[in-house]
């Protein structure tokens, strides 16, 4: 239990060795460096997450996402450790809170941060339907726009294929009655079409002339047709219109598996939307107060510093910076003394130096003097 205290006191950022002369303040840091580590793993899973689904698909993507998950919630720690140990609880609330306030508008951006990737797992089923719901409307709109160019570009084309087919419809009918009548022509039955004359006559060659003339016709607009199918098959096959289809179940099921942060996160935002465009309220709802949660939970170890009223550890720790500082201040002029009597020595030798230099040199000039 010892070595657990020591290790959430470390969290909070308090100097240990001060802390321990004031059981009254233990448990208070014990809680502060708890939240600390807490909001740190909690950073770091959500930090890991998130980067699981960028390198979706990939072989190392766990590897990857262990590492910065670890590298994440590292960061988040150093941070928060920073910030709520920088608090100096010797000014006034005023000054505390103004000192606090870009440390928790830096939580607040931390929170939002680490909740997000939590929010993509909480809503995994929902954001795979709605994510499943999207690929359908986008591969509809694919086929549609792929349909509309087909269109358009071949119009001439399929507006012929269209009037053979049209042909070869009035063709068959026109055989099939022509057919009827010459039957009825060598039987004898009387119409309004037919002689009435049993046997095969002139109006039976005729009838039977007009038949043979009309399948004539009706092989060669066929064939046309089967032609013009053809050319239009392979057009489609060159566009891509034949080679697209909606998505079935399992290829829906193995995009959603891969799909990247992006494409979650947009589809995240999406859940708090009806059908229509309307809000729903009941799951923006439900959005918010998670990211508000870990908002929360990011601030609380400030909040706490900040709530929490000046006790001895803040005295002592305060008196303890004083004194610092004054040790720094003296050390300061010892060394500034230190480097002015150094200074003033060489000065002095200097001058030494160049006294003995002159004197001998002179010396050096009056024994060389002639006189003479």
């Amino acid at each position: 239990m010892r070595k657990v205290t020591r290790f959430f006191w470390f969290c909070s950022g308090a100097h240990i060795e001060t802390l321990k002369k004031y059981p009254i303040e233990h448990n208070r840091y014990f809680g502060i460096g708890a939240t600390i580590f807490f909001t740190a793993l909690f950073a770091s899973l959500s930090g890991g997450y998130a980067m699981y689904f960028v390198f979706s698909g990939n072989t190392f993507a766990t590897i990857f996402a262990l590492l910065f998950g670890v590298m994440w919630g590292l960061a988040i720690f150093n941070m928060d450790r920073y910030i709520v140990s920088s608090i100096n609880k010797q000014g006034s609330t005023n000054q505390q809170l103004l000192q606090a306030t870009p440390r928790i508008l830096l939580a607040i951006m931390i929170g939002m941060v680490i909740s997000r990737p939590l929010e993509l797992k909480i809503f995994d089923k929902e954001i795979r339907s709605k994510l499943k719901e999207a690929y359908i409307k986008g591969q509809n709109r694919k086929i549609d726009t792929l349909q509309k160019t087909y269109s358009q570009k071949y119009a001439m084309e399929l507006n012929k294929n269209t009037d053979l087919k049209k042909e070869k419809d009035s063709l068959e009918r026109d055989i099939n009655r022509s057919r009827v009548q010459l039957n009825q022509e060598v039987f004898g039955d009387k119409t309004n079409q037919t002689s009435g004359i049993t046997g095969y006559g002139t109006y039976a060659k005729q009838k039977e002339a007009v038949l043979q003339e009309k399948e004539a016709r009706l092989k060669t607009v066929t064939e046309d047709l089967g032609r013009m199918e053809q050319y239009l098959g392979q057009r489609k096959d060159f566009e891509g219109l034949s080679n697209t289809r909606l998505f079935n179940n399992k290829q829906l099921d193995s995009l959603a598996d891969i799909a990247g942060f992006a494409d979650r996160n947009w589809a995240l935002g999406q859940l708090s939307f009806r059908q229509d465009g309307t809000r729903d309220l009941d799951t923006y709802m439900a959005q918010s107060f998670i990211g508000y949660l870990f908002i929360l939970f990011e601030c609380l170890p400030v909040f706490v510093k900040l709530m929490s009223p000046k006790g001895p550890y803040d005295v002592a720790v305060a008196r303890l910076a004083e004194a610092n500082i004054h040790y720094a201040e003296r050390d300061k002029d010892r060394e500034i003394l230190v480097t002015d009597e150094v200074f003033d020595h060489q000065v002095g030798a200097d001058i030494n130096k160049k006294k003995k230099i002159i004197s001998a040199q002179s010396d050096y000039d009056l024994e060389r003097h002639n006189y003479d």
